[in-house]
């Protein structure tokens, strides 16, 4: 009976770690802190003493009730118009890798989201991933994830590995990796990053390594 044979060559496995949150309460001291302000007042006093009409020493002159001429001001000078706020610098463009990179950001447009770009400290991993997974002939996760938020990239991080029996076939495995939820979560999750790698094992399988971060 024929069940699907055309999946006879293909085993896809899926990892996903996220990086922990750590949460910091500051407590509040019950103490109060008064704070004071002074204000001095400074007063003059003056005292002229006993005035004698026929003595001009001792007159007070009178205030002369014609205002003081006062030059005029300079008109002011307008303020200058602020200088115009430089262009955000436009964002760095995506380096595409591979081309199972390309796909990846071809079914993230047609779901709204942004592209990945490519990431070599993400490369290493999954040509190592790639590497390890064809010298034992069969699909397993290790540490792939936790190493990739090693590469400082982000809190996030996930992995899909995958063989296809005839060796590298892209079209075919980024297909597969889409109508499965789990790989699919990954392709369309919160990353920024991707890299890649194939590797064709002595069995003649294409092993492939995908890195998310």
């Amino acid at each position: 009976m024929r069940v699907f044979s055309w999946l006879a060559g293909l085993v896809i496995v899926l990892a996903i770690a996220t990086g922990g949150v750590a949460t910091v309460t500051h407590r509040n001291s019950n103490s109060t802190h008064t704070l004071t302000a002074a204000r001095q007042v400074v007063t003059a006093n003056t005292y002229l003493g006993p005035q004698d009409p026929a003595d001009p020493k001792t007159r007070v002159p009178e205030p002369d009730p014609t205002p003081p001429q006062v030059e005029p001001s300079a008109a002011a000078a307008p303020a200058p118009a602020p200088a115009p706020r430089p262009a955000p610098p436009p964002p760095p463009a995506v380096v595409v890798g591979s081309t199972q990179q390309a796909l990846i950001n071809q079914d993230r447009a047609a779901n709204g989201l942004g592209p990945l770009t490519w990431n070599g400290c993400l490369y290493a991993v999954a040509l190592s991933n790639a590497q390890r997974i064809a010298a034992q002939h069969y699909l397993s996760h290790t540490n792939g994830p936790q190493v990739d938020l090693g590469c400082g990239l982000g809190r996030q991080a996930g992995e899909n590995v995958g063989y296809w029996s005839a060796g590298v076939n892209d079209a075919q495995i980024n297909t597969l990796f889409m109508n499965s939820p789990e790989h699919r979560a990954n392709i369309l999750g919160p990353y920024h990053y991707v890299a890649t790698a194939w590797v064709v094992g002595s069995d003649g399988r294409g092993y492939i390594a995908v890195e998310f971060s």
